[in-house]
């Protein structure tokens, strides 16, 4: 949690009960269908934590190279234990996540 508050410079946000996430983004879609979503945000689960940050930004396969054991599936990363990562990278994927998140909106 200190890692994504530090990388985002947001504080921790429950969204449901089981999701922490890190800044707001409002989206609409084509269809008009409309919410609001985390920038950043982690789950953690008895499998893995799952980590919803983008990885199709400009530099993020080099991150994910260097990133430590970890699986991506259906956009996020999953992670059994942070032991099993670089937190500096980590730390970098969050912060340049975020980055591009808020160039969306």
């Amino acid at each position: 949690m200190g890692l994504m508050q530090k990388a985002t410079g947001e504080k921790a946000t429950m969204w449901g009960p089981s999701i922490v996430g890190f800044g707001s983004r409002h989206y609409v879609y084509e269809s008009g269908r409309e919410g609001d979503m985390p920038i950043v945000s982690f789950s953690p689960r008895k499998a893995a934590t799952v980590l919803y940050v983008k990885t199709d930004f400009a530099g993020s396969k080099a991150l994910l190279a260097k990133l430590g054991k970890h699986k991506i599936s259906g956009g996020c990363i999953h992670v059994k234990a942070l032991s099993d990562v670089d937190e500096a990278v980590l730390e970098t994927l969050v912060r340049k996540s975020a980055e591009a998140m808020r160039k969306r909106s």
